[in-house]
Parts: C-alpha cells; sequence; structure tokens
C-alpha cells in the first residue's frame, strides 16, 4: 500500500490535497481508498489512476465528505430465496435484458443451450438502453487500439443485418461534427485521422456549402463539418424488444422482476445464481448488468473495476419539426466540451443531447436545470428553426463508465463460467452487434462442443403499427379486430388493439412505461394526458387487476392511489 497525493482544484477554485491509499496488484488492478472533499475529486483521482500505462481496471474506493456510501443488506432475501430453493437448471444465465443482454441472449439461441435472461426491473430496457439517444455512432471518437474503437465500428457495420432480419427501424444517414474557425480544424483533423485509423468508412472533412446541400438548417456560423457516412440512428427499446422477441422465439426464458442477490460458487466454479424468486443452477453467468456490473462481479470475488455512473439529459421535440434536422451533428471537445448535440429520431422527433455530469447514484436519473441550460445553449449553436417551445419533454440516463473508459469483454481469469461484459457506456448501442459476437466466440471457445440448433430463425416478424399502414390495410384489420378502430392515443395514432397486443405479447407489457415502449402510446404532444388513463384502464381489464395496482414502471410506482366506480 502507497500513499500517494493529489492536487485538485475544488468548486470554489481552491487547491486542495489529498492523501490516497493506492495498492497495485500482480494483475495490474489499481485499489483506491481515502477521502476527499467533493464528488467530482473521487472521479477525478480515479481517471488519474485510470490513465497509468498498463492498468487492467481502478476499483475506487475513495469516498466523499458529502456523499454517504449506501451498502444494500441482502441477507435476509438470500435467506429467503434458499427457503424458496431450486427454482430452475439453466445451461447460462444473463443477468441484465438491455440492449446488450438482450443482444447476447439471441447470439446464445443458436445454440443447444438452455438460457435464461434475468432483469431485476419490471420490464426489458429499463436501464441504460432506454435513456440513450439511439445514435449508432461511427467510430471516429473512441481512442484508437481499444476494444471500444474496435467494438464500434464492427457494430455499426453489423446494425444493417439486424436491421434486416429483426424488422426494427435503422437510418443510416450519415453525422456531422461542426468546426466554427479555423482553430477547429486541428479537431476536425484529429478525429478524421483517428477515424481513419479506427476504419471508418467514408470518412471525410468538407464545406459548410457542400453540407448543407443536404442539411440545410445547419447554423450559419459552421464553417467546415468532419462528415461520416456511415452513422446510423435507431429506436434503442425497438432494438431491445425486436432481440428479445427473436430470443424467445428461439428457446431463450426471460424473466423479469428478478434480481441477483448472490452467486454461489464452489471451487472457483459456477454453481448457481441466487435470485429474489429462488435459485437457478447453471454453470454459466455472463454479466450484462451495467451500472450494476461490478456488483455481480464483486459476488464472484472478480471485481478489478468500479462502474460510476455518468448522467446524461436528453430533450425532445414535437414532431411538427420533422425534417429541420435529420443527422447528428456534434462538436469540437473545446467548444461546449464533448458530447452530444441535435438529431432526430426514427419516428421523427428532433431530440438534443446527451448532458455529461457524474453523479454518486445510480438510480440518479434527476434533470437539473445545468443540464437543460448546456443542451439547449450547444443545440441551438448547431441548427436553426426549432423553437424551445416545442420541447415535449426531457429524461436522462446513466451510462455505466469504468475508470479505464474502455469495455471489458472477457472471461473471468478466476472463475470458470463467468464472463464479464462490463463499462459498455457510448457507443455500447451502437457496438451491441459485435459485442454479442464476441461474447459468442469467448463463450464457444470455452465450450467448444456446445452444439447450433438446426431450427434456428433470425427472422422476427416485422411488427403492426396501424399509424403505419395504408386505408385499405387499416380496413382489413378493423374487419378482422374491431379494436383497431379504437383510437387511444390521439397524438401517435394508437389502437386499442395494438395495446393488448402488447400486453399479451411474447414479452408481456404490464406497466404503464412497458406499453409506451412497446407501441408509443404516451410518447406524444401531450406524453399520456389524454390516453394515460384509457391505457391504465386496458392494463387493468387485461389483467385482471384493480385499477390502483396498475404501476408505471413497476414495484410500488402506482399511477392511482385511489379511485370511483360508477
Amino acid at each position: 500500500m502507497l500513499n500517494h497525493f493529489y492536487s485538485l482544484i475544488n468548486e470554489n477554485n481552491e487547491l486542495k490535497k489529498y492523501e490516497i491509499n493506492a495498492e497495485r496488484t500482480d494483475q495490474n488492478v489499481i485499489h483506491l481508498s481515502g477521502e476527499v472533499d467533493v464528488w467530482q475529486h473521487v472521479i477525478d483521482i480515479g481517471h488519474i489512476a485510470g490513465s497509468i500505462k498498463g492498468i487492467k481496471g481502478v476499483v475506487n474506493h475513495i469516498t466523499a465528505q458529502n456523499i454517504k456510501p449506501q451498502k444494500k443488506d441482502n441477507a435476509s432475501l438470500i435467506s429467503g430465496a434458499k427457503q424458496i430453493g431450486i427454482i430452475d437448471t439453466m445451461d447460462v444465465v444473463i443477468v441484465g435484458a438491455g440492449v446488450i443482454g438482450t443482444g447476447i441472449a439471441r447470439e446464445l439461441a443458436k445454440y443447444d443451450l438452455k438460457i435464461a435472461l434475468i432483469e431485476k426491473n419490471s420490464d426489458i430496457s429499463e436501464g441504460t438502453t432506454k435513456a440513450n439517444n439511439g445514435m449508432i455512432h461511427s467510430g471516429y471518437d473512441s481512442k484508437t487500439g481499444t476494444l471500444k474503437a474496435e467494438m464500434n465500428v464492427k457494430g455499426n457495420a453489423m446494425y444493417s443485418k439486424w436491421a434486416e432480419e429483426l424488422n426494427f427501424p435503422f437510418n443510416r444517414t450519415g453525422s456531422f461534427v461542426a468546426g466554427f474557425s479555423e482553430e477547429d480544424d486541428e479537431y476536425l483533423e484529429m478525429y478524421y485521422e483517428r477515424g481513419k485509423a479506427n476504419g471508418v468508412p467514408g470518412i471525410e472533412i468538407i464545406s459548410a456549402q457542400k453540407a448543407r446541400e443536404f442539411e440545410p438548417n445547419l447554423h450559419h456560423t459552421i464553417t467546415k463539418l468532419l462528415w461520416t457516412p456511415s452513422a446510423g440512428y435507431v429506436e434503442p427499446y425497438e432494438v431491445t424488444e425486436a432481440l428479445a422477441e427473436n430470443a424467445v422465439d428461439n428457446g431463450v426464458s426471460i424473466m423479469l422482476s428478478t434480481e441477483v442477490l448472490n452467486i454461489i460458487t464452489k471451487e472457483n466454479n459456477v454453481q448457481s445464481v441466487v435470485t429474489n424468486k429462488g435459485i437457478i443452477q447453471t454453470s454459466w453467468v455472463i454479466n450484462a448488468a451495467g451500472l450494476y456490473a461490478d456488483e455481480i462481479a464483486e459476488m464472484v470475488g472478480d471485481c478489478f473495476y468500479t462502474i460510476h455512473p455518468r448522467r446524461g439529459t436528453l430533450v425532445l421535440f414535437d414532431k411538427s419539426n420533422k425534417g429541420i434536422i435529420e443527422r447528428f451533428i456534434g462538436t469540437p471537445p473545446k467548444n461546449f466540451t464533448k458530447g452530444g448535440g441535435p438529431m432526430q429520431t426514427p419516428e421523427g422527433n428532433p431530440i438534443w443531447g446527451p448532458s455529461a455530469i457524474e453523479v454518486p447514484d445510480k438510480e440518479n436519473v434527476d434533470v437539473d436545470q445545468q443540464d437543460l441550460d448546456f443542451i439547449i445553449n450547444k443545440s441551438a449553436h448547431l441548427v436553426e428553426g426549432i423553437s424551445r417551445q416545442s420541447v415535449i419533454t426531457f429524461f436522462s440516463g446513466l451510462r455505466a463508465c469504468t475508470y479505464t473508459e474502455d469495455f471489458i469483454i472477457e472471461a473471468s481469469e478466476k472463475v470458470k463460467g463467468f464472463i464479464h461484459v462490463s463499462g459498455i457506456q457510448s457507443p455500447g448501442l451502437a457496438s451491441a452487434p459485435a459485442i454479442a459476437q464476441r461474447v459468442e466466440n469467448i463463450f464457444i471457445e470455452l465450450n467448444p462442443s456446445t452444439g447450433k440448433k438446426e431450427n434456428f430463425n433470425p427472422i422476427r416478424e416485422k411488427p403492426i403499427h396501424f399509424r403505419e399502414c395504408t386505408f385499405k390495410e387499416k380496413d382489413e384489420l378493423i374487419k378482422k379486430d374491431p379494436k383497431y378502430a379504437h383510437v387511444i392515443c390521439r397524438c401517435e395514432t394508437i389502437t386499442e388493439a395494438e395495446i393488448i397486443r402488447a400486453i399479451r405479447g411474447k414479452i408481456p407489457a404490464r406497466t404503464l412505461d412497458a406499453v409506451k415502449r412497446r407501441t408509443r402510446a404516451g410518447m406524444g404532444r401531450c406524453q399520456g394526458g389524454f390516453c394515460g388513463p384509457r391505457v391504465v384502464e386496458i392494463i387493468s381489464r387485461e389483467l385482471g387487476i384493480d385499477p390502483t395496482e396498475v404501476t408505471l414502471k413497476g414495484n410500488t410506482s402506482n399511477v392511482l392511489i385511489s379511485h370511483s366506480r360508477k
């Protein structure tokens, strides 16, 4: 154990000197402990340690005076799970049903394996995935030579096949990084050279005049842009739904509201997973738990990284602005700091952001005024013609960052049967197909006798969206089911039949938010003001529960306190 001194500037512009304990293990993992004044200094020291050449990971136990550490005691829950006993036996248990976990599940579903995908939340795509701007990054930003850069470029190229097989919208429109003066040239050149080194196809620097030929509403102060035609856009929760449905079609079991409490090992071999619903016997665990991946790794005694949440806020605009801006526009880091910018979702909503703020709480998805000011001021400097008055909502999500700022995708060196898929922050969504394939390769390399299914079907049937149908198609749907004639969500033209289909689906939507993600009911201008009560009624009726039992997103998030019957 060595004492290191760090001098940092605090928020009052004062120089603070800290004495921090640092231990470097034989595996090149740095363990940090000590106390500092503010949370940002915990992050800063962690990043200093993570930047040391040859470091595999950083475990950061430094505390901040203004932040009280929270430790969850699972002892009573584990005891209850043991009383329930063994509820199933699986070949593979995947922890986390975001885009990464569902992607891995779908990839491994090609094999003769009994697979369980477990998620502590009440629905798939409830964590980092749902609060994402949906950009499929081209790969110019990630540091050359990192796993993140490799996965980004490979994953981007694989999205066309994913979209074709799984029938989700994918717009490969390209993206920009804007320059405003000659001073920005060095940054555009840096991104250009990095993009070339990373293998980004078609990357070039173009004039603003050329860019305005296909993106006319670029801000008038922009003079030059980095252009990457391979970038694209998806709705992240739609990708996750498609992956999950195809995984289920190919035999994967999805267990929602199922929290991992402990992982039992024997002689450094995975034996079972203890959950709040009982014990699942298994010899393989794949850790795709996002923000909680370090805690899952700790359960098997192989935690060589700490996840620190980085919050990002997004601002969504009404579809009346559709077409004003169709491609993402970012800026060099010197202008407004590295981060998001304006773009358009596949549905046609302009979406601005995200911001990037370090927070200590893995559940802190608040939206602060500074988040909104950053996003609005930055994006308004990049695109013209979108009024602030047309904002319909804003929300935050959390990225699962490590202090080495790279992806961790590898089999455990300590525990047989455990695979880390951790630190998957941006561009995790873009990298998802390549990450899933990498995990498949790791698993099969360690289990070479695993046979492939003869009946694996990679195709997910295209869902019917009433709003996208022709008049003739709508008439035919209504003849088959009159509930297609009953529009519940006027903003998005979502029918009762679609909501019922979601509730009865392969991954049943049992909450208000789950129905919203499956159907878009509540995503329009009024944000559920009109359709929300009607969706509650339909969920109540279809599930046979009292309306007061309907929740926004599971657990105790009940929508109604009480109601009166006529």
